[in-house]
């Protein structure tokens, strides 16, 4: 597992602990209430039949899973495959999917899964061992296919020889049909819960993989019955800029209590939409069962519960995050020898104290109150406070404060020298770039306008770009060609799953991908402390690992967080097997019509 790109539309990400130090509550008995839900719940037995209706407002940008770094496909396709292990809407504990069971080592570093023998892939074909193996030797440790797990499951330890740290991975081995063995290089405890990394098809991709066309396998255009998993839905048509419907496996191999086969709904349809404005009307109208809600359209929901038979789930603030970031990459594009981004900006961008001036002239309380309608959180720390103990309280704050914002360009020698407005770096230079964000995603471009309202304030002029999600997503991810962004990060509460946003060597380290030494000595630090934190097995050990990164992150401000937003769904009332937890609302497969 690992963070992904959030475009803020439907999503459901399984996260793992409780919610603990909440910024500014607003509702001092939410936890326990939530806690309290989870505690008493018990499934009812559903009867067959009838469709979950969502939107989304941008589309899949890929079918294939294992190369998907954005929630555009990546909450179509979790209905589509499973892992080994899964993590409980309910508890946040492990549970058995794939694997029945498993045993480990006393030391930790074998492990062995026992798979179930019932399951069969979405076109009759067995499930075994061979999926298993040819998923993490052909396709998770296969560094011709650029993975988005790999970064999870890549086992940093430092080499007793030459104390130098190497990356490792773990040895799969085929005991049986049924039966497979991981030996890990070194303690990893993350462990099994990357275990709910998906598993794919090796009679359908291996020879995909050997032939080097993998990464193009499964694309958006592929026919929908040629997209095989073993999860409890299938693809069953996607109409590009329209829907996506996905339709029951029958093949599924989960029942419930009675013996029924699950899941009890025939189909799952999302709806594309151009953005939250349209979400919102879609749902009111009955066009939809689901919407997450934003604290904008809140109050005009609210008084909407009973008359359309809906109700409105406050689940505490976001795991996931949203930021400002700069481009500090110091590439080149290799086609043309062109930088990345104009050496001009990009010395103001790695200008501790330029970074420091925006993020105090971001005013969060004015985020939420003028965009969230009072329903946030001011964020300050790089693990959300919904992640437990593992969340830092105590990082460097930057309260809003334009005085100390413009002491600090001062200090730098840009001053607005010709006096229209904006100022000039010290060889004459106007600080003005370009901001970017989602179009559609109408609180992400909210954002950015009140952040280009408090730029000029203090003498920096921003062009708002609002692009489609996918090219926005291309731009950081593969052309690099982007100066600044407001973005959002998926989040839990494992830290190590962010590890390929804050390890300098991967691709989504977004201000500075895939370097091969740390640029700096706090990102050389902050790679050490990821490595660290998932060798130690001691929770409260990797609690102040971990801790330690998000006051080097706030110390250095790589990025400029924003604000969380309160975790807020709409659902119809005709669905049962539905109550709101710190970790979803629903199992998908077990939710039913009344």
């Amino acid at each position: 597992m690992a963070v992904i790109i959030w475009a803020l539309g439907t999503v459901f990400i399984p996260v793992v602990h409780a919610v603990a130090q909440q910024t500014a509550p607003r509702d001092t008995g939410l936890i326990a209430r939530l806690k309290e839900n989870a505690a008493r719940f018990e499934y009812s037995i559903g009867k067959p039949g009838g469709t979950l209706t969502l939107s989304t407002i941008s589309g899949p940008k890929t079918f294939n899973l294992a190369i998907s770094t954005e929630t555009s496909s990546t909450q179509i396709l979790d209905y589509v495959f499973e892992g080994l292990v899964e993590t409980s809407w309910l508890t946040a504990e492990v549970e058995p999917s794939l694997a029945e069971r498993w045993e480990s080592s006393e030391d930790g570093l074998v492990w062995t899964f026992f798979l179930r023998k019932d399951v069969e892939w979405a076109d009759g074909a067995p499930f075994s061992a061979d999926d298993v193996i040819f998923t993490f030797s052909k396709i998770v440790y296969n560094d011709a296919v650029p993975a988005s797990a790999r970064p999870g499951l890549t086992i940093r330890y430092r080499d007793d020889a030459t104390q130098a740290w190497r990356k490792g991975q773990a040895k799969v081995e085929k005991v049986d049909a049924h039966t497979v063995r991981f030996t890990l290089p070194a303690p990893f405890a993350p462990f099994l819960r990357a275990m709910g990394t998906p598993i794919y098809p090796a009679h359908i991709l291996e020879k995909h993989v050997d032939d080097g066309t993998f990464t193009s396998t499964w694309d958006v255009g592929t026919k929908p019955d040629d997209i095989i998993g073993t999860g409890p839905f299938v693809i069953q048509r996607y109409d590009a800029g329209e829907r996506i419907v996905l339709k029951r496996n029958p093949r599924y191999w989960q029942r419930d209590a009675a013996g029924n086969a699950l899941p009890y709904l025939d189909r799952v349809v999302y709806l594309v939409v151009p953005n939250l404005a349209t979400a919102l009307l879609k749902f009111q109208a009955g066009e939809t069962d689901l919407l997450e809600v934003s604290g904008e359209h809140y109050p005009i929901l609210k008084p909407q519960e009973a008359a359309k038979n809906f109700t409105l789930y406050k689940r505490g603030p976001n795991f996931g995050t949203t930021f400002l970031a700069l481009n500090m990459n110091a590439g080149k594009n290799p086609n043309n020898d062109a930088p990345f981004v104009d050496p001009v900006k990009l010395k103001w961008f790695r200008a501790l104290d330029f970074r420091k001036a925006l993020a105090h002239s971001i005013d969060k309380d004015s985020i939420i109150d003028n965009v969230m309608n009072g329903l946030g959180y001011p964020q300050w720390a790089a693990v959300s406070p919904a992640a437990g103990d593992f969340h830092n309280p105590n990082v460097t704050r930057y309260p809003y404060d334009i005085r100390k914002a413009n002491t600090l360009l001062d200090s730098l020698g840009w001053f607005d020298v010709d006096v229209d407005g904006v100022r000039e770096d010290a060889e004459g230079n106007s600080l003005v770039f370009n901001l970017a964000t989602n179009s559609g995603n109408t609180v992400r471009e909210r954002v950015c306008t009140l952040m280009k309202q408090d730029l000029e304030r203090i003498g920096i002029r921003v062009n708002l770009r609002f692009l489609e999600f996918n090219k926005l997503v291309s731009q950081l991810t593969s052309t690099y060609d982007w100066e600044a962004i407001v973005i959002g990060f998926t989040g839990g509460v494992e830290p190590h799953h962010g590890i390929n946003f804050w390890h300098s060597s991967e691709r989504l380290h977004l201000w500075f991908p895939n370097q091969e030494e740390p640029a700096t000595e706090w990102e050389k630090r902050i790679d050490e402390l990821f490595v660290r934190g998932s060798r130690e097995l001691e929770h409260g050990k990797r609690v102040a690992l971990y801790r330690e990164f998000q006051q080097i992150a706030s110390d250095h401000v790589p990025v400029v967080y924003t604000a969380l937003a309160e975790r807020i769904t709409a659902l119809r009332n005709r669905f049962g097997n539905a109550t709101p937890t710190l970790f979803d609302l629903f199992d998908p497969r077990r939710l039913h019509l009344k």
